[in-house]
């Protein structure tokens, strides 16, 4: 069974939901099944990565670039994970205030260093909450499953 890691800053009650979604959307009955582990920033480490199949990360937008929590995980998991997880599979979603560019940026430019491959482009979604927000969370945690399960990532 292959193995997803998720990984979101959850500062409210929309931005966990988010987080919720990418879990349940992968966990979907139709699926064939993947591990998932959610984390929040400061509970990931190297270890949850390199067990990983296959990432996704969520971020807020904060003051125009990515959260500080994000950021922070991101720092600790760059070089234990340089070399040995080239290729991983990964998916980002921004939740921004703005127009979330500033995060979408700093968090591709890193996963470019660690050469991890982006399975569909970024979701970026502005301004206020909105329940299609969700919807897409959940259609991004099936395609993570479903991509893994059938080894096509």
């Amino acid at each position: 069974m292959p193995n997803l890691l998720i990984v979101a800053n959850c500062p409210s009650p929309n931005t966990r939901a988010l987080w919720q979604a990418v879990d349940a959307g992968a966990r979907h009955p139709d699926l064939g099944g993947v591990e998932t582990r959610p984390r929040e920033p400061l509970d990931a480490g190297p270890d949850d990565v390199l067990w990983a199949d296959g990432i996704v990360l969520g971020s807020t937008e904060n003051f125009g670039a990515m959260s500080g929590l994000v950021k922070d995980f991101l720092e600790r998991i760059y070089y234990p994970c340089l070399e040995k997880t080239e290729g991983l599979p990964a998916a980002l979603y921004i939740k921004g205030g703005l127009d979330g560019q500033g995060a979408k940026t700093g968090i591709e430019r890193i996963f470019t260093g660690l050469k991890w491959k982006l399975v569909r482009p970024t979701l970026v979604f502005k301004g206020d909450y909105r329940d299609q927000f969700r919807a897409e969370c959940e259609e991004l945690g099936q395609l993570m499953a479903a991509g893994l399960d059938a080894q096509i990532f």
